[in-house]
């Protein structure tokens, strides 16, 4: 095999962004896999160059010219930008490699615009391309491992990696660390539901962790597991033999049903000080959420209740709602969700919008069967923005209205207020919570919803692409676009602003007729589609 020259691209953005809160914390959303695949390709003696982008950097002139091979990482919001890059970086004789989140929701789509498409990624996948590393063209080359691999390089050996991509990062310097793959809970609208969990070796995590003590005086860590903390006894033994009290500041995504008072004096004893829950729904989720059957009020009231206990051990908490369920209707889980924001004043509410991305969760078939998904372009589709999935139970502008008076609500100057008075373990925390508060993370929400509000009421063509009653791409959509891509725009393939919505269905019936074994809907990663 001749020795390569290799750039992996880890797209962390979509566009040029240098507000307060992107240039605070975009390094910190650095995704593992591209660390991971650079450091496979390392190991097989090639050289490799990574390239983390995070809105700040000239992507143009970062990529080397002469590069043979190029790996790019993206979520769906970035998938118009990664196919200019494609686009450019063909034209000058590389060959190109689409992973990561895009890559196994819409690897229907993406194929048109990549030599290679990869799902479940492991190192022979990886070799199998070095070693064929050709153009495929026009319609490229889809490649899945059978499943996760038993093991990934750990921090010692990506640390050159980890190092530079942290060296972005001004003042709040995360290093992601994984402790296991998959997810145990069935959440149907969750790209990680029907992936089975894997814990990953535990030795090689504890000798991490004792290495990033050689390099900080006091590291923090965030886990980037689906679910942290399914093996809790395991994991808090690992942190604890490795790593003296307090010198490790934690973060991770975990669920309620795993918090119980018990477990939040061994995180607190642990040095977590961030946790991240799913509370998802106030009609469903009662596994995650251990609420069991209750619903509406009795569970928020339940739940808030758990949350305050949470913030008594741990600093800062995140809530993360998803709004537009097909059990919600009407405004109650609107003023439901008002009702938390006052019981447990301390949260930070996230709200994403139900969104069906692609093949990558089984009820995104069932809304592509149902004929319920819009063609929204991938540029936007980060759950923030809009959805993707025309709503069961609500009109466009009615739940709008509904989810903008609920962001106003939340962050109010008296539920900022309450949210910094709420949070007395850490002066630090409570001045994030005011800065994400006052920034597009918070206030800038407001204003989204506001002009999505404005364009639907008086633009008819725009609504009606939601009402699905068009197909066309409304024109403020494409000048969005161009605006964001910049130079890049004039290398994005023809066609690539639009794609069929039902791929992923159409792809499952074909297999369906053929008798042959379907896949597995979802393919796990390390990040949300």
């Amino acid at each position: 095999m001749r020795k390569l020259r290799i750039a992996v691209v880890d797209l962390v953005t979509r566009n040029p962004n240098r507000s307060l809160w992107a240039r605070i914390m975009f390094p910190n959303f650095a995704n593992i896999m591209p660390q991971i695949v650079a450091t496979w390709c390392e190991q097989e003696g090639h050289d490799v160059r990574l390239i983390v982008y995070t809105g700040v950097e000239n992507l143009e002139h970062e990529i080397p010219e002469n590069a043979d091979l190029v790996f790019i990482g993206a979520f769906s919001h970035a998938a118009q930008l990664s196919y200019a890059l494609s686009n450019m970086l063909r034209s000058r004789g590389a060959i190109t490699v689409l992973g990561g989140p895009h890559a196994r929701s819409y690897p229907q789509d993406a194929v048109k615009y990549f030599d290679y498409v990869v799902g479940f990624t492991d190192k022979t996948v990886i070799r199998d391309i070095l070693s064929d590393c050709s153009r495929h063209r026009p319609v490229g080359m889809h490649l899945s491992a059978d499943r996760h691999p038993d093991q990934l390089p750990g921090i010692q050996e990506r640390w050159k990696y980890v190092e530079q991509t942290l060296n972005k990062a001004p003042l709040i310097k995360v290093i992601p660390m994984m402790g296991s793959l998959g997810c145990p809970y069935t959440c149907e609208f969750c790209v990680d539901s029907v992936v089975p969990y894997q814990p990953l070796a535990f030795d090689v995590i504890k000798e991490d962790l004792r290495f990033l003590l050689t390099k900080f005086e006091k590291p923090a860590v965030g886990w980037q597991d689906p679910n942290f903390g399914v093996r809790f006894d395991d994991y808090m033994e690992v942190i604890e033999d490795a790593v003296p009290p307090g010198r490790i500041a934690f973060f991770a995504e975990s669920s309620l049903s795993l918090l119980s008072e018990d477990h939040l004096k061994q995180l607190k004893k642990n040095g977590f000080r961030a946790i991240l829950p799913g509370i998802e729904s106030w009609y469903s989720m009662g596994n995650k959420s251990k609420t069991g059957k209750r619903c509406g009020i009795e569970k928020v009231k339940q739940v808030a209740d758990h949350i305050n206990l949470i913030l008594s051990y741990i600093p800062y908490l995140q809530a993360n709602f998803v709004v537009g369920l097909d059990v919600d209707e009407g405004p109650e889980p609107f003023e439901l969700t008002k009702r938390f924001v006052d019981l447990a004043p301390g949260a930070y509410p996230a709200y994403s919008m139900l969104s069906a991305f692609g093949q990558s969760a089984p009820l995104n078939i069932e809304y592509q069967r149902q004929g319920r998904v819009i063609p929204y372009p991938f540029h936007f589709m980060n759950t923030q923005h809009a959805s993707n999935v025309r709503s069961k139970n609500y009109g466009i502008v009615e739940f709008f209205k509904y989810l903008r008076d609920l962001t106003e609500y939340t962050f109010s100057r008296k539920a900022i207020i309450n949210r910094y008075r709420a949070n007395r373990l850490s002066p630090m925390w409570r001045w994030i919570n005011v800065l994400r508060a006052v920034t597009s993370q918070g206030k800038g929400r407001v204003k989204q919803h506001t002009e999505m509000i404005h364009r639907l009421e008086n633009d008819r063509p725009f609504r009606a692409f939601f009402e699905q009653e068009t197909t066309e791409l409304p024109q403020y959509y494409v000048d969005r676009i161009r605006r964001d891509l910049g130079p890049f725009w004039h290398w994005l393939p023809e066609g690539a602003l639009e794609h069929d919505p039902n791929a992923g269905l159409k792809s499952h019936e074909a297999l369906e007729r053929s008798g042959a074994e379907l896949p597995k809907v979802a393919v796990a990663g390390t990040g949300r589609a």
